[in-house]
């Protein structure tokens, strides 16, 4: 974070401008509407400076700017102007006086810079690229103008009124802040509001909050890497939840996306080192959910494809827990697309099968002679430990030496790696390149396909 996003208190602050330009009129309109006390030094002024200096009586000084003669007690000092030699002699002065600035299109300069903001009353949304891509920053503004409805300063308004309200209902400030975020929801779906249905929809929605728990889990799929691959439905459940227990399978990039104040716990399960076992998980579920926590189970892949969500929904059943689903793109469609190995052809496969390769007491439950066939696609989560003889079994049980394989290590990513070769060579060249977890193992003619159609790098 190269700059700390900091709101200030300017009312009746001092603030010197510096410049009699467009630049220093539109600084100016930005900053009086947190009643800032300005003070204009300039040589020359516009007719539009002088006439908004008229209009909201601000100190207008004209003349060559002596620093000498600055007052020390400003809250911050803009510098508006072209002449690199006034800007960095108002930057050190501010500098020795531990004063903001902020000196236009000088970067190096500033001690603070303004963000690209949106303005609704009470409501100020401020986006900045720390001087770097300003015009960047305006776009996303421009987005997050279209999101916001467009009397969100009365909701702002009378939420601020019933903050007391809602204070004395509720004790805690987990339940006081999962009430807010319920009831900005449901009004964010209204096509207009007014004070009579704001009012309505909040008594309703506390009457109901009062009566009932507020403990839920979400089973969130988290994908096979790439954070834009995450759906809509669990970004949104991701940034509700009080206590995330996320997989070693979610990527960094994800659990960035996680509730800033959200607890995080690892229940991190590498090969033969389950740091949490899969009953003490179950447990956590039900602890946070029976104490009114939101806790966002967050997987790696699907929740229902070797994800152990059905055993989890199990238990929160059994206790009379309410949960949400968000099913995820698993890693072996995930993978094979960036790939480039279509998992199904109409010339190769008409089939596909996914496999898990953990091994369980020494030994893989899989059907190999029913598996060999030359028309379907085999995919295997997890066998990265068991490939050799995942490899061999295949070979014993019929299926042909020179089958294409493929195994793709960290799919989805920047990091993605693949190798490809025949199911009789793959476990050497997989040890060679030192292939290491998470990966996906691709069995059949359609890896023949990844020459032609590979696209990601």
């Amino acid at each position: 974070m190269k700059r700390f996003p900091l709101f200030l208190t300017l009312n009746e602050k001092p603030v010197l401008v510096v410049g009699g330009g467009e630049i220093a009129e539109r600084k100016i309109k930005l900053i009086l509407k947190a009643d800032a006390k300005v003070e204009v030094i300039a040589n020359d002024f516009s007719d539009e400076l002088n006439n908004l200096i008229k209009k909201n009586k601000l100190k207008r000084i004209q003349g060559k700017l002596v620093i000498s003669e600055l007052k020390k007690d400003y809250c911050l000092i803009i510098a508006a102007t072209d002449n690199k030699v006034i800007n960095k002699q108002l930057y050190r002065f501010a500098k020795k006086n531990n004063i903001f600035i902020n000196v236009v299109d000088e970067p190096d300069l500033c001690t603070c810079t303004f963000g690209s903001i949106v303005d609704r009353g009470d409501l100020v949304v401020s986006i900045s690229s720390g001087g770097s891509a300003p015009v960047f920053a305006r776009q996303l503004r421009e987005k997050i103008e279209t999101y916001l409805p467009f009397n969100t300063s009365e909701i702002i308004k009378f939420s601020s009124e019933m903050r007391n309200k809602v204070i004395k209902t509720f004790n805690q400030f987990n339940k006081r802040r999962i009430f807010w975020e319920t009831f900005f929801e449901r009004i964010s779906n209204y096509k207009s509001v007014n004070p009579k249905s704001l009012r309505k929809e909040f008594l309703s929605l506390l009457r109901k909050t009062k009566s009932k728990d507020t403990g839920e889990v979400y089973l969130v799929g988290a994908g096979p890497g790439d954070p834009d691959l995450l759906t809509i439905r669990a970004l949104h459940l991701m940034q509700k939840s009080d206590i995330c227990i996320y997989d070693n399978l979610v990527s960094k990039g994800i659990l960035e996306l996680v509730r800033r104040d959200s607890e995080m716990v690892y229940a991190g399960k590498l090969r033969s080192n389950h740091t949490i076992e899969q009953s003490e998980i179950n447990s956590l579920l039900i602890k946070y959910a029976k104490s009114g926590k939101r806790v966002l189970r967050l997987k790696g892949g699907d929740p229902f494809i070797f994800g152990r969500g059905g055993e989890e929904i199990s238990e929160l059943m059994q206790h009379k827990i309410k949960f949400q689903v968000v099913p995820g793109i698993t890693s072996a469609s995930g993978a094979a697309s960036y790939a480039g190995i279509p998992l199904t052809h109409r010339d190769f496969s008409q089939s596909c099968v996914f496999l898990t390769g953990h091994e369980k007491e020494g030994n893989l439950n899989i059907d190999w002679k029913g598996l060999a066939s030359n028309n379907q696609t085999i995919v295997i989560y997890m066998g990265l430990n068991s490939l050799e003889k995942i490899t061999s079994s295949f070979i014993q049980n019929g299926m042909k030496k020179n089958m294409p394989a493929a195994i793709i290590e960290n799919g989805t990513s920047y990091q993605q790696r693949v190798i490809s070769s025949t199911i009789q060579n793959i476990y050497k060249k997989a040890d060679k390149e030192k292939i290491k977890s998470p990966a996906i193992i691709i069995i059949g003619e359609v890896v023949r396909l990844r020459k032609k159609i590979k696209w990601f790098t």
